[in-house]
């Protein structure tokens, strides 16, 4: 555990396997690789990292196994989930610690500590793009809420239940899983938050009156156009751009969850803790006595 708190990392949306031929290392990787190292060798070295789905491009074999080589030597426990790029046995072979549920999805109840609990929901339907959230899912999401009612609990999913704007990205308001998983979460006041993937960008917003955020990918971001999209004429807009890859820490420390997101990257430090600004800082924490 870090300090008094526990420390949770989000990545998505990492897409390896996405243009495999570049050389000497195709993009996502590289992008990936840079990510991992400021999670491991920073100063906010986590207790968990969350893999929030779209781990591969294809969900193939190739690309999974190159996720865990990888990861091969990363020190922190680690969740992942399915998305809409991913396979569900691409994922359990993979991460065999991963144990499908009844129906053969993939979502689990993690003990986070403090008090803390983390459910890793299961938003992937084969064949479509938008998320996905059945009737037997949603029975047994609301018999793990059931189960700990009292209990402080952080939900992840990859595909977001909102329309956040980004309109070739959004699902359509008001779809069945979207109702249905508001069904399940209303009035869940044990449940902190909502965090995901999927849309690749930062973004947030709340959902059935629960904090709800985005975080950006490690991939390649979504451009930022909240205008209109005709899908049947390319007008030229951005659509993915090159903005550095981005991870998020979530912060509980058993009373209040706080959500930081970084990008990973080479910057210039402009200040250091030195005696010099060590007066400053003092005269910061006489402030808070």
């Amino acid at each position: 555990m870090t300090g008094k708190a526990v420390l949770i990392a989000q990545m998505t949306d990492i897409h390896v396997g996405f243009a495999p031929d570049e050389k000497p290392e195709e993009l996502n990787l590289t992008r990936f690789r840079a990510t991992l190292k400021r999670l491991i060798e920073g100063p906010n070295r986590p207790d968990l990292l969350v893999l929030s789905g779209d781990i591969t491009d294809h969900g193939d074999a190739e690309s999974f196994s190159k996720t865990v080589a990888l990861l091969a030597d990363c020190p922190i426990p680690i969740l992942p989930m399915v998305g809409n790029h991913d396979s569900r046995e691409g994922l359990l072979g993979a991460f065999p610690q991963v144990v499908p549920a009844e129906g053969g999805f993939l979502h689990y109840v993690v003990d986070a500590g403090l008090g803390l609990r983390i459910i890793c929901l299961d938003t992937l339907e084969d064949g479509r793009h938008g998320g996905a959230f059945c009737e037997a899912r949603a029975a047994w999401l609301a018999a793990r809420l059931a189960e700990a009612p009292d209990t402080p609990t952080l939900i992840f999913m990859h595909h977001p239940p909102v329309v956040a704007g980004i309109d070739w990205m959004d699902p359509a308001p008001g779809e069945d899983w979207i109702t249905r998983l508001h069904t399940v979460l209303e009035g869940q006041s044990q449940v902190l938050a909502i965090h995901c993937g999927h849309l690749h960008r930062q973004i947030s917003t709340s959902f059935a009156g629960i904090p709800l955020g985005v975080t950006p990918s490690v991939a390649p971001l979504v451009a930022m156009d909240l205008t209109p999209i005709d899908q049947h004429v390319p007008d030229e807009r951005e659509l993915i751009t090159t903005e550095p890859p981005t991870y998020a820490i979530h912060r509980w420390d058993g009373e209040a969850l706080v959500s930081h997101y970084e990008r990973a990257g080479d910057w210039q430090v402009l200040a250091r803790f030195t005696p010099a600004l060590q007066g400053m800082i003092e005269g910061m924490f006489a402030e808070r006595e």
